[in-house]
């Protein structure tokens, strides 16, 4: 008990940094694997191809970017 009150000016700090990471790290993640913005993501996508804004090439490497990350959401999905 002594010892943890001696280094608590140098571990308080420590573990409230780790606490704000492990913070941002999860909303960062939940951003990242937003089914309602890869589905909005993806219908932009092909209104850009539509559009002439991007060549098929980027179309199918982007479609497949984002439809992995949407996979990834699903199975991050908490069973029910």
């Amino acid at each position: 008990m002594g010892l943890g009150l001696l280094f608590l000016p140098f571990t308080g700090p420590a573990k409230g940094l780790m606490a704000l990471a492990r913070h941002i790290a999860g909303e960062a993640e939940g951003t990242l694997y937003d089914e309602g913005a890869l589905r909005d993501a993806l219908l932009a996508l092909e209104l850009r191809l539509q559009e002439g804004e991007i060549s098929q090439e980027e179309f199918v490497r982007t479609e497949a970017e984002l439809l992995e990350r949407l996979a990834e959401a699903w199975r991050r999905r908490p069973q029910v």
